[in-house]
């Protein structure tokens, strides 16, 4: 019992010690304002953030996570085929297709895939 509570002292002073030392080593010694400022998608942080922004940006980012899910769930339907009823297979698939159509037919005629404003 006291070799134990012996060899958990020494882990806890080695940790003790390493983490000192990395604590000394890591310091950086040069402030760098770009360097030590956080990076806010290349506009300047410490600027007024009541900057007007376009939100086509965050459109185009929603346009995409949507159909980037949207495939992600197209392709386990290719793995299903054999194991499925081939005609509730196809009913199904053609439309998630057909739904994924219209979606794409509202953005393309509310214009939010035209970059130009």
């Amino acid at each position: 019992m006291l070799m134990l509570s012996t060899m958990t002292m020494i882990i806890f002073i080695i940790t003790i010690a390493v983490m000192m030392l990395a604590t000394l080593l890591s310091k950086k010694t040069l402030l760098d304002r770009e360097k030590c400022s956080p990076f806010e998608c290349g506009f300047d942080p410490m600027n007024s953030s009541r900057l007007p922004f376009s939100l086509r940006f965050f459109l185009i980012a929603i346009i995409f996570l949507i159909f980037d899910v949207e495939i992600a769930l197209l392709l386990p339907m290719i793995l299903i085929i054999k194991s499925s009823n081939l005609m509730n297979w196809t009913i199904t698939s053609l439309f998630f297709i057909f739904i994924l159509l219209i979606g794409l037919y509202h953005e393309w005629n509310q214009g939010a895939l035209e970059w130009n404003e």
